[in-house]
């Protein structure tokens, strides 16, 4: 079967109906604004666009280069492919990250894969295929021209990493090997074993470094960006620098540019159970929303399937295994509650239910993450969960290789899991080669982010934003191995191309760090940090991280009801009155603090919970990762309303002092699609 021949929805808008629904009493949590657009996409034949863009945009010579500097902030693969790529161009680079090393960044904890349509399978690959799939995944949700063109220079991509050395998977001959991931029906995912991501990195760093030893890029490590600067001209609003504190010394430092770029990855880390490393957070992006960069959808949240389950209230952070073994892994529970307590090996096959090829019998175990996630959940709680029980509730499903492992020998499974099979033995002290894994969902990755036009440029100009920082890809579900896709390309490929139209204004006139918008942010960083240190409450900065992810989770999860979401945004605000009034960071601001750096992050996630869950309860429909219990069809699944919703939720930070927040404005990017029509999703 194919995944083509979906019901088309009856209802969609057009350039001709405007949306325009707000008219329940979410609006109570937010103001209305004016729609926006983006002005940057050519119009045309989709499969034209990118050519037309990057002939359009204007050049700069590379004497007018060597004159003009960056600023990038993050140095996972979006932020190092950009530094490598702009260094080599000429630019003057400054690189900022709050690792020890640009090899630290979570780029590195990807595992799986990354997606190029090179069809080397000769499956029926192609670059159209990956665009629809990518839209199909997340759900219509995404703008049409961004994801036209991430699958255009996926190619690109899998040839640059090659010939930096990465060392991808072959087949027998020596030819690049490839394999499935979910929510497609062909093979396209490039892989390294299961350390895709950290080979990537490593890739990615060598460029960097290589310029680093040129002299056009300069990296500062252990430092945090802390205030976006942004300079009136009396043109426009202009982004000319950031605020950073170097961690170790304290220091607070000023560092002024002509352009900047977030490539600072999502912010998962807000429900505080995570597959993301605890450093990760929202920072960087938050506070240029809080200068007026717009936030976008959000509340899309995606749920990975594939994790190691919670096993108790002393966690901090959640472990992901690779959605590849999805590929061989077969998902089942017992049929019966009464089995859920047996050894899994003693369960006949005739009492175990595979449910997830039982109900999606096309794509089976390689449906989309939502998908999965959604299923795993409801066969726990329907009472057929497994693995020990976590506050009287097993949550847990298995993924079993018995099969696997008689098809290809356990050698064959050995050759293409074994990193990631051997992790989770010392993790759960259960070998899977014997005993079925135990996985379950858990927060991974965010669609939501900074909201950007087709230049990757943010609502304030001067500030680009690459990566998971920004929105524009994946719409409201990621499909498998499209991260890593994402980040180089916008880093390799994109940036490189769209900075140099607003770099051709340049070069721009200097601002000195005694100018007053330069001052203002300073003292506003200093302020700030003077509260954290001065409240001199009672309560830890990790017990308001465990309490916001607690609220997230509940009422902002897997599932969403209107009821719960109002009851979230009232437990987020008490929760922050009580941490303005209550926190306690011990030590100083001039050296290694790790308490006042949490601070000022976990301030950061609260605020950013409040707007997901705003965001959340605005969007009655249920699409991708998000899923409003009130809209769903008969037999379970995600129900849109595109005649509704079929629009980019762009929020507009509407002022407060810190600690506080107006309502926010809500613009409304109208999605139209010219190239694929817009369905129901089916995996069936």
């Amino acid at each position: 079967m194919t995944d083509m021949p979906d019901t088309t929805l009856t209802s969609h808008p057009s350039h001709d109906s405007p949306l325009e629904v707000d008219t329940d009493d979410a609006v109570d949590y937010y103001t209305p604004g004016a729609p926006i657009g983006d002005t940057k996409a050519p119009d045309g034949p989709i499969n034209e666009r990118w050519q037309t863009r990057k002939f359009e945009a204007r050049l700069v010579n590379p004497a007018n280069r060597r004159k003009l500097s960056v600023i990038i902030v993050g140095t996972g693969l979006a932020g190092a492919s950009a530094a490598a790529t702009l260094g080599e161009a000429g630019y003057v680079v400054k690189s900022f990250c709050y690792q020890d090393s640009p090899r630290r960044a979570h780029s590195i904890a990807a595992q799986g894969g990354i997606n190029a349509a090179k069809n080397y399978k000769e499956d029926g690959d192609s670059v159209h295929r990956l665009f629809y799939d990518t839209v199909k995944g997340g759900d219509y949700r995404s703008r049409e021209s961004n994801v036209y063109r991430l699958a255009e220079v996926s190619t690109s991509i899998i040839d640059q990493c090659v010939a930096q050395g990465v060392p991808f998977a072959r087949e027998y001959g020596g030819l690049l090997d490839n394999r499935s991931f979910g929510g497609v029906q062909v093979s396209r995912t490039f892989y390294a074993r299961g350390q895709t991501g950290q080979q990537l990195l490593i890739g990615a760093y060598q460029a960097l470094e290589r310029q680093v030893a040129a002299g056009t890029v300069e990296t500062f490590t252990r430092h945090e960006m802390l205030e976006v600067i942004v300079v009136d001209d009396g043109d426009t609003s202009r982004a000319r620098g950031i605020i950073a504190r170097d961690m170790v010394t304290g220091e607070i430092e000023t560092h002024l540019a002509d352009v900047v770029v977030l490539a600072s990855g999502g912010y998962g880390n807000v429900f505080y159970l995570s597959t993301n490393a605890m450093g990760c957070n929202v920072t960087a992006a938050w506070r240029a929303h809080r200068k007026g960069a717009y936030m976008a959808n959000p509340c899309y949240t995606q749920i990975h399937p594939t994790c190691i389950p919670v096993s108790g209230a002393h966690q901090s952070k959640l472990t992901l295994m690779s959605e590849s073994l999805r590929n061989d892994g077969r998902m089942w529970v017992p049929r019966t509650k009464a089995d859920c307590e047996k050894d899994p090996r003693s369960i006949a096959e005739e009492d175990r239910d595979y449910f997830l090829e039982r109900i999606y019998p096309s794509f089976g175990n390689l449906v989309p993450r939502d998908i999965a996630s959604r299923a795993a959940k409801n066969m726990c709680d329907e009472g057929r969960g497994v693995g020990p029980e976590v506050d009287g509730v097993r949550r847990g499903v298995y993924l079993d290789f018995a099969d696997a492992i008689a098809r290809l020998g356990k050698d064959g499974v050995e050759e293409k899991y074994d990193n990631l099979l051997d992790m989770y033995e010392r993790i759960t002290g259960e070998n899977p080669y014997e005993v079925p894994m135990r996985i379950y969902p858990a927060v991974h990755y965010v669609m939501g982010g900074l909201w950007v036009d087709y230049d990757l440029q943010s609502s304030i100009p001067g500030l680009f934003v690459t990566g998971e920082a920004n929105f524009s890809d994946h719409g409201a579900n990621r499909l498998g191995a499209s991260a890593l896709m994402q980040g180089l390309a916008d880093g390799y490929f994109v940036l490189p191309h769209t900075i140099r139209d607003y770099l051709a204004d340049g070069p721009f006139e200097k601002v000195d760090e005694d100018h007053p918008a330069v001052l203002e942010a300073r003292s506003a960083v200093e302020k700030r940090i003077e509260h954290f240190l001065t409240v001199n409450g009672t309560r830890s900065v990790d017990s308001y991280h465990r309490e916001l992810g607690h609220i997230m989770w509940e009422y902002c999860g897997m599932e969403r009801t209107e009821d719960g979401l109002k009851k979230a945004i009232d437990l987020i605000r008490t929760l922050r009155d009580d941490f303005n009034r209550n926190l306690k960071v011990l030590g100083t601001a001039d050296s290694l603090n790790q308490s006042l750096e949490k601070a000022g992050r976990v301030a950061d996630f609260i605020e950013l919970g409040e707007l997901m869950c705003i965001d959340a309860l605005n969007r009655r429909e249920s699409c991708g990762g998000h899923f409003r219990a009130e809209s769903q069809t008969e037999d379970g699944e995600a129900l849109r309303h595109d005649d509704q919703y079929a629009y980019v939720a762009a929020w507009e930070f509407a002022g407060g002092e810190a600690g506080t927040m107006g309502k926010p404005v809500l613009h409304k990017e109208h999605l139209v699609y010219t190239a694929i029509e817009m369905k129901q999703r089916s995996y069936k």
